[in-house]
């Protein structure tokens, strides 16, 4: 961690020159940017609450952990996370800090502050006490979530079993289907379930053959039009939902592809409703639900605390709700880990059905040892499958790994360019999504920003043409922002495609953007695509959602404390044939050895610790 008080630049802007004391002996250490120092600084001004700098400290702290996607900080455990950066500064005692932050305004509040800021919480779990410190939002977004889930109805009536027995072998006729089936058997006895599994694992198999045994229990009970709605987080997730979904209807008996034509996939928010005036707040809320008799939410792992709480207030207390993710995989760049604290304690304290499915059917045997190895924290099983290689997994390990990812990358990326030259969409497309190029950060050597420019260079020197326009024929194309009028939404992808030439000729062959949205390719003038990025590397945190038959995966350092076993975990998972990891042995123990753990109170709630 960079040491701020020894740079050379005084007017650095990660410096924040207005702090005084607590504040600024953490911001010089590294620990609170200068926003957590102003945030701090201003709530407590404006609560009159000033001259306590211990609670301007937890504020700027906490804000610290909601930038981190932590729903709370626990004071108790403070010191134990700045001791694992090796920092030793000047934390006040736990039980005499929390006793001053409670008395402040901006929990206690006062003349200047109408409602809390902050709320301060104790959970006894019986083997220590957390002392959780919230923003008032996410500590009211958490109490929603649990009141939801909690006063859901228990569950579905029982299926007729002679029924049920029948439908099982109809929609999954082979053998090696058991998970599959008991998952159905869960769902079908519970109002919300959460059906959990790695890539491979048959979520989607599962999910095709539920909605239809849904359709036909029905369809006995005499109400055919059953409505149905699958969403995804992002536009891609949501175009991937639906393509598998598609494939696994397909297999289906004629009858039970009937009852399930028309479904489609679309991202939560265009779910609930987006409004103009917030990007928070939606159409569909608790008093205007949304209509559907099952909702399924696929990628749940990316589903952020506030969106969770916008989804549960819209769902129909008589609905279905399945939420389907990977626990073990990143978390939503938001705040809130739900699907984990779901998995770890609903099955016995809520009235949520747990199904996981466990058994990968996807990848060759060395990506799933591999990807099981991380799961499970056994750093030296992932070393030594990485450092034996084969035909579907390869370590990087070398001074200089920019020849060989020049190996791996820039064939690709001149096939991409070339469909798209020669003005084939569709090719293009099916291309990009062969190969990713993963990075876990944004800025750096080790960065996308980096790695775009160097594939950009790679391109102009095997071509022969420089690249120096922003647009190109080939440009990989990552959608960065909704835009309801055009039909695409966040995490859509394509390629800058020029136009085939027209018999007459003429001059039509200006670039267009072919983007493969949820419905299907759009065909685009790139003057319209405004929040758009260039695609030929991509965050691990970006590429969650998407799968492709090749993955190269570029670790930071150690000391990047974005490598995680979660971010390893996800860019390995992402892989369908071939996952290459460039890094070294080292890099590859710190991302297993360190967890993206973090802090929620919904798991206490859940759990049924009392909170005051």
């Amino acid at each position: 961690m960079t040491l701020l008080a020894e740079l050379d630049d005084p007017h650095d802007p990660r410096l924040a020159h207005a702090a005084t004391g607590l504040l600024r002996a953490f911001n010089e250490a590294g620990v609170l940017d200068a926003a957590d120092v102003h945030v701090a600084m201003r709530l407590c001004a404006l609560a009159a609450d000033d001259d306590d700098e211990q609670v301007a400290l937890a504020v700027a702290l906490l804000v610290r952990a909601v930038r981190g996607g932590s729903v709370c900080i626990d004071l108790a455990t403070v010191a134990d996370d700045l001791a694992a950066d090796a920092l030793d500064l000047p934390l006040p005692e736990t039980d005499a800090w929390h006793d001053v932050i409670a008395t402040s305004p901006l929990v206690a509040g006062g003349p200047a502050v109408q409602a809390p800021v902050l709320r301060l919480l104790d959970h006894d779990d019986g083997r220590r006490r957390l002392r959780l410190l919230y923003l008032d939002r996410y500590w009211r977004e958490e109490e929603q979530v649990h009141a939801d889930l909690v006063g859901r109805p228990s569950g579905a009536a029982a299926p007729d079993e002679a029924w049920l027995a029948g439908a099982l072998d109809r929609v999954f006729p082979a053998e090696g289907y058991d998970e599959q089936r008991a998952a159905a058997r869960v769902a079908l006895t519970h109002a919300t379930t959460v059906l959990t599994g790695g890539p491979g694992t048959g979520k989607t198999t599962t999910v095709a053959a539920l909605l239809a045994l849904c359709a036909e229990q029905a369809e006995l009970a005499g109400d055919p039009a059953l409505r149905i709605a699958l969403a995804a987080p992002t536009g891609k997730a949501a175009a991937r939902l639906q393509q598998a979904v598609e494939d696994e209807v397909a297999k289906l008996p004629a009858p039970d592809r009937d009852r399930l034509a028309g479904v489609r996939a679309v991202t939560l928010h265009r779910l609930l409703g987006s409004r103009p005036d917030t990007s928070s707040r939606f159409r569909h809320h608790r008093d205007n639900r949304l209509p559907h008799d099952v909702v399924v939410v696929d990628e749940t792992s990316m589903v952020s605390l506030t969106m969770m709480a916008r989804l549960l207030e819209a769902v129909r207390s008589g609905s279905r709700l399945i939420l389907v993710g990977d626990p073990f995989q990143l978390a939503s760049v938001e705040a809130g880990a739900v699907l984990a604290d779901l998995v770890e304690t609903v099955e016995d304290t809520t009235r949520v059905g747990v199904a996981a499915l466990v058994t990968s059917h996807r990848f060759g045997a060395s990506i799933g040892a591999l990807a099981e190895a991380v799961r499970s924290g056994d750093a030296d099983r992932a070393i030594e499958l990485l450092e034996a290689g084969g035909d579907h997994v390869e370590l990087v390990h070398v001074d200089d790994p920019a020849p060989r990812v020049r190996e791996l990358v820039v064939p690709h990326a001149l096939g991409v360019l070339e469909a798209a030259e020669a003005g084939d969409a569709d090719r293009a497309l099916e291309l990009l999504d062969r190969r990713r190029l993963l990075c876990a950060h944004r800025e750096g050597s080790f960065g996308v920003r980096h790695w775009n420019a160097q594939v950009e260079r790679w391109l102009g020197e095997a071509t022969g043409e420089p690249i120096y326009a922003t647009w190109y024929a080939g440009r990989p194309l990552l959608v960065t922002a909704n835009d309801y009028g055009l039909g695409i939404y966040n995490g859509d992808t394509g390629v800058a495609v020029r136009p085939p030439v027209t018999r007459s000729g003429g001059s039509g062959r200006a670039l267009r953007a072919a983007v493969a949205g949820s419905s299907g390719r759009l065909d685009l003038a790139t003057s319209r695509l405004g929040q758009v990025e260039t695609m030929h590397a991509l965050t691990i945190h970006k590429s969650q959602g998407s799968q492709a038959d090749e993955v190269v995966v570029i670790l930071p350092p150690p000391e990047s404390r974005l490598l995680t076993r979660e971010l390893l975990y996800t860019a390995i998972t992402r892989a369908r044939q071939r996952v290459v990891v460039v890094g070294s042995p080292d890099d590859v123990r710190a991302a297993i050895d360190r967890r993206a753990l973090r802090a929620t109170g919904l798991r206490q709630r859940l759990a049924g610790a009392s909170a005051p």
